[in-house]
């Protein structure tokens, strides 16, 4: 099969269209032909060598696809269904438990990484939705344990991660103060945000205030570097700042006494450490079959453009997700 691999840490140019054996299905995995693949800013900065990998390694964590064999421990899937997921990404020597990433024409896949993707709903949604929909909803719900009716701050609402979280966080009837780029508001005002601040506002903290006069319950922060102090003066009483991402530039509480008298929670999380990947891939499966969420895709790329699609994703200039199409 063909698939992307590098041989070396480096820019999107080490990404090398190659052949390779296709896996066999353990016990417990499924095999997928791949139909879609998602394209993470984290693919970018694995590929740079943060996590220092063992080499050669497959990119990607998010793939959707039909499967094609089903291992003899199998339960949840048959031949042929339609599948989405997100496998944790580790090197291609399987020390972590998984054998490869998905920029690849097929995948292996242990089912417990995976639900099915709902019909009419497409592999593009279905394979940018994984990795971010795990990630919004772990954030929101599972740490920041938000209820209808408080408010809910997303920094970075047009992105990945954020553009989920606001619709999961609409949907459950929370009020959604979301930060976009100017040119960016309407459409996360259309993805169910009450509030939709430009991020530039000269003064952002009073900007938020004035739409939370009675602070914020959840905080979702991809940039904890740069408003950690904003989020700890804006959030509310008991009040939960949820961390994502890897590349904060030293994040520091100039007045920790505000952070102390809020008995404020600042949770620095990562989707892979969710227990029950399949749990909360199923729910957003419902959300998906009943229309009240769905994933941006702004661009597909082919698998022999995987450089070019990591180039866009590290400049950060559109709304949504990629998506590599094999």
């Amino acid at each position: 099969m063909r698939a992307i691999q590098y041989h070396e840490f480096g820019g999107p140019e080490v990404l090398q269209l190659e052949r390779i054996d296709e896996l066999e299905p353990a016990s417990d995995e499924v095999l997928i032909e791949t139909r879609a693949i998602g394209v993470n800013p984290c693919d970018s900065l694995r590929r740079q060598g943060l996590w220092k990998d063992d080499l050669p390694l497959i990119p990607g964590s998010d793939v959707a696809g039909v499967v094609t064999v089903t291992g003899d421990r199998v339960q949840r899937f048959d031949v042929d269904d339609r599948v989405y997921g997100t496998i944790p990404h580790l090197n291609v020597s399987g020390t972590r438990g998984d054998r490869q990433g998905v920029y690849a024409e097929s995948v292996v896949a242990r089912e417990d990484r995976l639900a099915v993707l709902p019909e009419g709903v497409s592999f593009e949604v279905g394979a940018g939705l994984g990795l971010v929909g795990i990630t919004a909803w772990r954030a929101l719900m599972h740490f920041g344990d938000l209820e209808p009716g408080q408010t809910c701050l997303v920094h970075g609402g047009s992105g990945g991660v954020g553009h989920v979280a606001v619709q999961l966080a609409s949907t459950l009837g929370a009020t959604v103060i979301a930060t976009a780029s100017a040119d960016r508001r309407d459409i996360v005002r259309e993805l169910g945000a009450d509030v939709v601040l430009d991020y530039a506002t000269p003064d952002l903290e009073a900007a938020i205030d004035d739409a939370a006069p009675d602070g914020v319950d959840v905080v979702l922060d991809h940039r904890l570097g740069e408003y950690m102090q904003l989020d700890v003066n804006v959030a509310n009483y008991g009040g939960t700042v949820v961390a994502i991402g890897g590349n904060y530039d030293s994040p520091t509480i100039e007045d920790l006494t505000e952070a102390i008298g809020k008995d404020l929670t600042i949770q620095p999380m990562d989707m892979f450490n969710e227990p029950d990947i399949a749990g909360v891939l199923e729910r957003l499966s419902h959300l998906l079959r009943k229309g009240r969420l769905t994933v941006e895709i702004a661009d597909t790329y082919r698998l022999k453009e995987a450089a070019e699609a990591q180039r866009a994703v590290d400049e950060e200039s559109f709304t949504g997700k990629l998506v590599l199409r094999p």
